[in-house]
């Protein structure tokens, strides 16, 4: 009985260390969660001060893009090129909108007959850019972040 007694003693000190909870730690816990992030989406697109009385997100992005376009060409149709060949490009924009709202050019694309054409062609629309109304920036799970986005600018010139 003695031996039954010792031997169920030692079967539930040993035994007792199955019972305990395992704790996750928070890396893991993040780890997972990051995991369920769709980071290529935002809640919220960036916005100008005249986007923001609309409601979808859809129509916000697109009045976004379409109000970033036009300050862009009505800042280009202000100046003048004076140019030896017809251009007809698109130049392409990579954008990048810092968390504070401050909008940076990424990269800058365009035909090289453009940029023999037109040499000032990015520092003008980089001036061009200074000159915009406040950017809110996307918004991202109730945080503010960075987004960066393509933006195409048709020009041409006769």
């Amino acid at each position: 009985m003695k031996q039954i007694a010792v031997l169920l003693m030692a079967f539930l000190m040993v035994s007792c260390k199955y019972f305990e909870a395992k704790k996750t730690s928070k890396d893991a816990i993040l780890k997972k969660e990051l995991k369920t992030f769709n980071w290529n989406e935002v809640d919220t697109y960036p916005s100008f001060p005249i986007c923001d009385s609309l409601q979808t997100l859809s129509n916000k992005k697109q009045c976004f893009e379409t109000t970033l376009a036009n300050h862009i060409s009505t800042q280009l149709a202000k100046q003048t090129f004076v140019v030896t060949q017809d251009i007809n490009d698109t130049i392409v924009l990579e954008l990048l909108i810092t968390e504070k709202g401050q909008l940076q050019i990424k990269q800058f694309t365009a035909d090289s007959l453009t940029l023999a054409e037109l040499p000032n062609i990015k520092q003008v629309i980089e001036t061009s850019l200074d000159s915009l109304p406040p950017i809110y920036a996307a918004i991202k799970r109730g945080q503010q972040v960075k987004s960066q986005f393509k933006l195409p600018i048709i020009l041409q010139v006769n």
